[in-house]
């Protein structure tokens, strides 16, 4: 409907093309003002008129239109009144002939890479991963559903100098069995253990470079004992990540790429990019008010940059993508800039489409949960609280429901995703237990509540089929839940376009507003057989797009709460 307004307005405004007038055209606040609304203030400087009188000029030209019950002038705006048997009609028939309402084939024989999640090796999990994680799964999710083939990476910290400091303190301090009992947490300690000697004695460090540097040059003492932290920290993540739902197509970390680092100093070489400074070789980006991208170090070896370079060259000519994405902090944004640049001079007409893609900060509002040495929060202490928490609300107020520690899990984790991308990703996310698993508040919880609902109603009514009589379908509560359900394609090509999840959570929480206002105001499992199955069909309609909103968010739909 909103497509035919924009149609039938770019065939009076000559000024405007239908794509100028789609992102103009509101809903207004009360639905007495209409369904969609044209503000006309814009065309005041263009034909030199007040805008009530463009208003009612543009009135004149329309006429009567068939899809619309009344078009009139108010104000400045142009108020449209769509004829409402045939809105009904027209947004139920198109969900009905669309086996994947929301998405599209805009991705066919496309690839996207996504770069996300990306935990260091030998520590663990913590709750700064979550944001990365949750963001980059959703938006896998999202791209998925518009057709794009997506390769999910998990670009795994697997290679530094930090390592060389690890085989010294698991040398000077560890023990295979204490390892193979403690796993993940044991690498921590020592590791830990490490920087409080390397205070007090400056050589530890001198060590750990060369450890380091025979690792580089692979060493076989040195690669036994990195690939067997390597192992111990993946099977970790992957426990994490299947709490949360969750995978990866490759985990594939920066030691990947060890051996492609000698072709980008090369090809940098040959393109005569490379410079040396203090030692160490550099490409200066200067002429682009950034400083130096260097690629190798004094001794030669390779260091972060060298290895992202790597895996962009690599990516391209395995997956051939059209776009890769870098979900990671904002503090990275410098990094990315430099090393898409050099990407760029390197003469790749790609580097438009290597997008980094920040987000803010996470925390504890009171900070209660920390692990043992006070200053790190595990993401799976925030996992099982929350499941935790979940289950004793749901012992507490519906403790008879089957698969109790299921929903939990399903209620817990839900809450935990959709608080993190309820607002723009570039904002902080406050971990607020009280907010977070609130079932009455803008939360999670709030939206799985509201989908166990439309199923509850399911149940009750049976199996009916799909058949609609739409002019039963016209009061206000029907009309808006309608709308909404008419906005979801839209929403997802938003969302995809400015790789924000959060547009998909608001819609979500948009979507359960109006649906239960129509289960408030619209008696459903009522004696009149074509009333009881147009308002039936609305609800299997609205249950389904719920769990596909959520399901793009990475959160799953209890049946019963």
């Amino acid at each position: 409907m909103k497509n035919k307004i924009a149609d039938l307005l770019s065939q009076q405004i000559s000024e405007l093309n239908k794509e100028e007038i789609l992102p103009l055209l509101e809903i207004p606040p009360k639905s007495d003002m209409g369904d969609f609304a044209f503000p006309c203030f814009r065309l005041a400087k263009i034909y030199h008129k007040a805008p009530p009188m463009i208003a009612q000029d543009l009135v004149n030209a329309i006429g009567q239109q068939p899809f619309l019950s009344e078009v009139k002038a108010v104000g400045g705006f142009l108020n449209f009144y769509v004829n409402k048997e045939q809105f009904a009609h027209q947004i139920i028939e198109k969900f009905m002939t669309d086996d994947n309402y929301g998405g599209s084939a805009e991705g066919d024989g496309k690839t996207v890479c996504i770069d996300y999640s990306s935990p260091n090796v030998a520590k663990n999990f913590h709750v700064g991963h979550l944001r990365t994680t949750i963001i980059g799964n959703s938006l896998y999710k999202i791209y998925s559903k518009l057709g794009y083939h997506v390769e999910r990476i998990n670009h795994l910290g697997d290679w530094g100098t930090q390592f060389g400091k690890l085989i010294v303190a698991y040398k000077k301090w560890g023990s295979k069995e204490a390892v193979e009992e403690k796993g993940i947490q044991e690498l921590m300690d020592i590791y830990v253990k490490f920087h409080e000697e390397a205070e007090k004695d400056d050589s530890l460090n001198d060590e750990a470079r060369a450890w380091f540097a025979r690792m580089e040059q692979g060493n076989e003492e040195a690669l036994e004992i990195w690939e067997w932290f390597k192992d111990i920290s993946l099977q970790e993540f992957i426990r994490v990540y299947k709490i949360l739902g969750m995978s990866f197509d490759h985990y594939t970390g920066e030691s990947f790429y060890r051996d492609k680092t000698e072709n980008v100093v090369k090809v940098l070489t040959d393109k005569g990019l490379l410079v040396e400074s203090e030692g160490a070789l550099v490409v200066r980006l200067d002429d682009y008010d950034m400083p130096p991208c260097i690629v190798a170090k004094k001794d030669g070896s390779s260091i972060y940059a060298t290895r992202d370079l790597a895996a962009i060259l690599y990516r391209k000519a395995t997956y051939d993508f059209d776009r890769c994405l870098y979900v990671t902090g904002l503090e990275q944004k410098l990094h990315f800039a430099q090393v898409f640049k050099v990407i760029e001079l390197m003469g790749n007409d790609y580097a438009n489409n290597l997008i980094h893609i920040p987000y803010g900060l996470v925390s504890l509002k009171d900070g209660k949960i920390s692990s043992r040495k006070g200053n790190v929060i595990f993401a799976e202490d925030i996992l099982k609280e929350s499941i935790n928490k979940t289950l004793s609300i749901i012992n507490e107020k519906n403790p008879d429901i089957p698969d109790k520690e299921e929903t939990a899990r399903r209620i817990g984790i839900g809450a935990i995703i959709f608080n993190d991308l309820y607002n723009q990703r570039i904002k902080d996310v406050i971990f607020d237990w009280d907010k977070l698993l609130n079932f009455d508040g803008e939360t999670g919880p709030y939206v799985q509540y509201t989908y166990a609902r439309a199923s509850s109603v399911l149940r009750k009514t049976g199996d009916l089929p799909y058949q609609f009589n739409y002019d039963l379908l016209t009061d206000d509560a029907s009309m808006d839940l309608l709308k909404e359900i008419d906005r979801y394609p839209s929403v997802v090509k938003e969302a995809a376009d400015r790789y924000e999840p959060f547009l998909i959570a608001r819609y979500s929480m948009d979507l359960s507003h109006a649906f239960n206002r129509f289960y408030r105001e619209c008696q459903i499992n009522v004696d009149d057989e074509q009333l009881r199955t147009s308002r039936v069909g609305l609800v299997k309609i609205t249950r389904e797009l719920i769990r596909d909103s959520l399901g793009l968010l990475g959160i799953e739909c209890p049946e019963q709460m």
